[in-house]
């Protein structure tokens, strides 16, 4: 495989981590954890989640595939460049 190929996935995987990480930080927390020591547990709870929070669990799962191909994708390029 050719070089710039691993450089794209690297490049993707950079972009994807601090994407992730951004995402993950944005989530509210349910209580009982981290976030409740921080002060995150004095919070009101409506009734289920609203259409925001279940559009940012999409794209926290989305953008955590595309992290995890770049993950795999990078470590078969890595096998198949050590083989030649």
């Amino acid at each position: 495989m050719p070089i710039w190929f691993a450089y794209t996935l690297i490049v993707l995987l950079v972009i994807t981590s601090v994407l992730l990480t951004m995402l993950i930080l944005l989530h509210r927390g349910k209580g009982g954890g981290l976030s409740s020591m921080f002060g995150g547990g004095v919070s009101s709870s409506l009734a289920g989640s609203s259409v925001a929070e279940k559009n940012l669990d999409r794209y926290t799962v989305l953008v955590g595939i595309v992290w995890f191909a770049c993950i795999v994708g990078l470590g078969l390029w890595l096998r198949l460049a050590m083989n030649t």
